[in-house]
């Protein structure tokens, strides 16, 4: 199983591999990107399984990642994990291809939800 974790927080992204080491016991690998764009080379470079994205970030934002990636593979599974829950921002997200969203700071339980809801575990 591979992600790819998406944010311009190193601290973030630390909590999100962090919480998937605490609720995902099989092997997997974790690809790292800081920013959208990153993010969108990363995806084409390693296809992903799913991809945790934030959205505030540099260079281009979750969302514009978030398109560019589902309109490259239509079948990817991208959950956003980001401290913006307000209803337009989960709104927009779910309009440009994603298929989650997570409050940031992430806790372990909802990661775990999300993925018996993706029937990853």
């Amino acid at each position: 199983m591979k992600f790819l974790v998406v944010d311009d927080s190193k601290l973030a992204r630390k909590m999100t591999i962090k919480s998937l080491k605490a609720v995902f016991f099989q092997e997997f690998e974790i690809i790292e990107a800081s920013d959208g764009k990153e993010a969108v080379e990363y995806y084409k470079q390693n296809n992903p399984e799913i991809t945790f994205m934030d959205l505030t970030m540099p260079v281009l934002n979750g969302f514009e990642a978030t398109d560019q990636i589902t309109d490259y593979d239509e079948d990817a599974q991208i959950v956003v994990v980001s401290a913006d829950v307000q209803e337009d921002a989960v709104k927009k997200a779910q309009e440009c291809g994603a298929i989650g969203f997570i409050k940031k700071p992430i806790d372990p339980d909802n990661l775990k939800n999300m993925l018996t809801q993706l029937e990853l575990i």
